[in-house]
């Protein structure tokens, strides 16, 4: 890493894709939670909203709560985020429950005075003073693994975040990546990409596998796991 790449590392204390979850006390709608250590041996999905009582954070807490399963069958918990009190998230999420008849079962963060928020470089100078629609995955491990940010405007889409979740864990389970628009890629449809060779030999036993029909190759360093 040059001096200026680690200087600006440095000058950032925000975390970044592939950093430890720093350890946060948090003040929740479910009582004080430490991260990441609440969650020790699962995922955890960290969104933040601008705020209580407005129209496309209620239609985004609405959509993760109806997703809710889908995530809890892939080990991962939801955990949301704003600079309200508690008290107004209880009574937002009451609010909810009575109008819509959704009952917003995971925790929320009251992030009063932005602690939290500015941690994880939530507050972006040019989107005001309330957090911006941020995602962050976090593995089992602790470990920050998807970033996404979402303007105050547009509501998040909750399939590509399930997407990403299950992307990340086959990724990791099967020491693979995954192609664009996986697992509906219109060439090659749930196929997983092998990391390509990083020597002499190793390209051509990639190249003796492919010739055996182990793997489908269009080229040494372009391979696909069926």
């Amino acid at each position: 890493m040059s001096d200026q790449m680690e200087s600006d590392r440095n000058a950032s204390s925000m975390p970044l894709i592939g950093d430890q979850f720093p350890e946060l006390e948090v003040e929740t709608t479910h009582g004080t939670l430490s991260l990441p250590d609440e969650y020790e041996g699962e995922w955890f999905v960290l969104f933040s909203h601008p705020g209580d009582f407005t129209p496309v954070c209620t239609t985004e807490f609405t959509a993760f709560e109806q997703r809710r399963d889908e995530f809890e069958a892939l080990d991962a918990n939801l955990v949301g985020l704003s600079v309200d009190r508690v008290h107004s998230h209880l009574k937002w999420t009451e609010w909810i429950d009575e109008e819509l008849d959704v009952d917003i079962d995971f925790p929320i963060i009251a992030d009063e005075r932005g602690r939290v928020a500015e941690t994880l470089g939530m507050l972006h100078p040019g989107a005001g003073t309330a957090t911006v629609r941020s995602v962050f995955l976090v593995d089992p491990e602790g470990v920050l693994r998807l970033i996404l940010y979402y303007p105050m405007e547009i509501g998040r889409n909750i399939d590509e975040i399930l997407r990403s979740l299950r992307a990340l864990q086959t990724a990791d389970d099967e020491d693979v990546a995954v192609p664009a628009d996986w697992p509906e890629n219109e060439l090659f449809g749930d196929s997983r990409l092998l990391s390509p060779p990083s020597d002499e030999a190793g390209i051509r036993a990639r190249l003796q596998a492919a010739e055996e029909e182990d793997y489908d190759c269009r080229d040494w360093w372009f391979c696909l796991d069926e």
